[in-house]
């Protein structure tokens, strides 16, 4: 009897070791998020053997952030992201001993400026987006300037909805935040005469801070639940929150164009941005379960036209950048600073 327990519990102890060996880290985008969780839930259910990865929401910036702190065992093995990695992350990860990475584009999406189902449709400029939400505007003789005084569309355009500017957004940590100030505030201010004798040099991205643009944290859902209760407010999150619920949420059009997948994966739709995983290539060969993630999330079964994951709100890629970047996964291509410099 105490052999049998014996056996039993070393039997217990070396499934356990398994497991942990195994379990595959995933931080990062709440944008890609839904995505690689779907993809985790298939891995853990059909791939033998294999533990179901652990995916934690924490902001593409916070994942960076995680990924990029150690390369040891216990660290984090993937990150997920709504942007590019920024070289300056790739810096910071090969100071800390992250120097074999590859980069996997699984897509694209578009970020949407929603509002409550029940209001009239709403068409907005890149323009008036960055006066609703900049912490600075030009002054009224566009010669300075001025903190931003406008509380109503109207008053920006009258025109738009009389009703107050009321924006529920990403936090800094979000790349979602990063790319809404590039696409949005950045491209309205980098030619700007004014806001570069300001000082400037790089354009303007400076959010206001007066209660108008509410920061909701790094939950996609929670804007979704505050504009079903707030008619007057807008939401500013990924485009797949916005397919998920479109019994709720209506998309505003942006310069003319609707957030539809042919506008997003066209470009057409100015608010668009290549959605991306990364991996720690040290990681493989102590944890095999990560090649056999990879190889499932880069497949045509989940990215590709008819894949799984446009049910749930990804925009493939055209077949040649699909293609490309599946290559690139399979083969494990490391990723270097040109890389990231070149584009």
């Amino acid at each position: 009897m105490k052999k049998t327990v014996l056996a039993f519990a070393a039997v217990l102890a070396l499934t356990s070791s398994v497991v942990a060996e195994d379990n595959i880290r995933i931080v990062g985008s709440s944008t890609v998020y839904p995505f690689s969780s779907a993809i985790a839930e298939e891995f853990g259910a059909t791939v033998k053997g294999m533990a179901t990865p652990i995916v934690e929401s924490t902001g593409t910036g916070g994942g960076m952030k995680i990924f990029c702190g150690s390369n040891d065992d216990k660290s984090a093995d993937i990150t997920n992201a709504s942007r590019r990695m920024k070289a300056s992350e790739f810096e910071t990860c090969a100071k800390n001993g992250v120097t074999n990475i590859t980069e996997n584009m699984i897509g694209f999406d578009g970020i949407a400026i929603a509002q409550n189902k029940k209001n009239p449709a709403l068409a907005l400029t890149r323009e008036q987006i960055f006066l609703a939400v900049a912490e600075q505007v030009p002054s009224a003789d566009g010669k300075s300037l001025i903190k931003n005084p406008y509380k109503k569309w109207s008053e920006i355009d009258a025109k738009l909805p009389n009703r107050a500017i009321t924006v529920y957004g990403p936090p800094k940590s979000s790349g979602t935040r990063d790319s809404f100030e590039e696409m949005v505030m950045i491209h309205n201010t980098e030619k700007s005469d004014l806001y570069l004798g300001a000082g400037f040099k790089k354009g303007y991205n400076k959010v206001r801070q007066d209660g108008v643009y509410i920061d909701s944290g790094e939950n996609d859902n929670l804007i979704v639940q505050k504009l079903t209760k707030d008619s007057n407010a807008i939401g500013v999150f990924g485009y797949s929150f916005l397919e998920e619920n479109g019994n709720k949420v209506s998309g505003a059009k942006i310069d003319g164009f609707e957030p539809t997948p042919a506008n997003i994966a066209s470009g057409a739709y100015p608010i668009s941005r290549s959605l991306f995983f990364y991996v720690k290539n040290d990681h493989r060969a102590a944890k095999p379960s990560i090649n056999k993630f990879v190889e499932l999330f880069m497949s045509e079964k989940q990215i590709g036209d008819r894949g799984a994951l446009k049910r749930i709100g990804l925009v493939p890629a055209d077949k040649v950048s699909r293609a490309a970047a599946i290559k690139n996964a399979l083969e494990k291509k490391q990723l270097t600073l040109a890389d990231l410099k070149s584009k």
